[in-house]
């Protein structure tokens, strides 16, 4: 019964892909009716006007492009990274498995790095953005004017030993003296690995008051002979507690926010 109902969705699924298939080219064509009576199909004009780079055709590629590629921006050119990071080391330190959930913490680590970039978005936004869209200025000087805020927010969280790195990777023979002369595909990677290295860092430090806790804990336990007991059930409800205590969230958000020299 099965596969006979299979056979026939199937069955119309072609039938209709094959009407469609064969409907198109009269749906798209105007028919006229001359004065005999007789139909005369006229086929549809269609035309763009590509005059320059400044082209609506041109501005339609361009904001594809942008919305295709906005994800990666987001994750590896601000400080998504570092922030979603260090949360979900915090919440392993915890030793809480999906509290808060993935949904919290990175709507929480998106806000914070629309928060700490506003001020470099804004410097995209009104010296190169506006005057774009007013058409003041072509595409080549719109992506120029928008990785130079961008370039120097990434710069100022590289360490000088990963920029280092990665000109050599690159077969650069010396470091550039102007930053701007730094191309891009080098500048992001050797942020992302900065990135990669504060987060990891400051996930250490977390851990360790939350660690001393669980040794103590384990200690207590093994002293009374409850070795059946797993740690975890008792030295949970004290980390939560400690961390709430200190105000743990505060001091965090706060840390992640002034790592960034605002």
């Amino acid at each position: 019964m099965k596969r006979k109902l299979m056979k026939a969705a199937a069955a119309l699924s072609l039938l209709v892909c094959l009407v469609v298939f064969m409907t198109t080219p009269a749906l798209a064509a105007i028919t006229d009716f001359d004065i005999g009576g007789g139909p005369t199909i006229t086929e549809p004009n269609i035309s763009i006007n590509l005059v320059g780079e400044e082209s609506d055709a041109v501005r339609i590629v361009l904001l594809l492009t942008v919305l295709s590629v906005l994800p990666s921006v987001l994750i590896m050119m601000t400080s998504f990274t570092r922030i979603v990071i260090v949360f979900s080391l915090l919440r392993n330190a915890l030793g809480l498995q999906q509290t808060p959930p993935n949904q919290v913490l990175v709507g929480l680590a998106l806000f914070l790095s629309l928060f700490i970039m506003t001020p470099t978005f804004m410097n995209v936004n009104d010296n190169a953005l506006q005057p774009y869209v007013e058409g003041e200025i072509g595409t080549q000087e719109f992506l120029d004017r928008a990785t130079g805020p961008m370039r120097t927010f990434m710069l100022n969280q590289t360490t000088p030993s990963d920029l280092n790195m990665f000109l050599i990777l690159s077969g650069a023979q010396e470091r550039p003296e102007n930053p701007d002369d730094i191309p891009m595909t080098v500048v992001i990677p050797s942020f992302i690995t900065s990135e990669l290295k504060r987060a990891f860092t400051m996930g250490f430090l977390l851990f360790l008051p939350f660690m001393v806790i669980d040794i103590v804990v384990a200690s207590a336990l093994m002293s009374m002979g409850m070795m059946m007991m797993p740690p975890i059930t008792i030295s949970l409800p004290f980390k939560m507690m400690l961390f709430v205590l200190v105000d743990g969230w505060g001091l965090l958000i706060q840390t992640l926010v002034r790592t960034y020299n605002m």
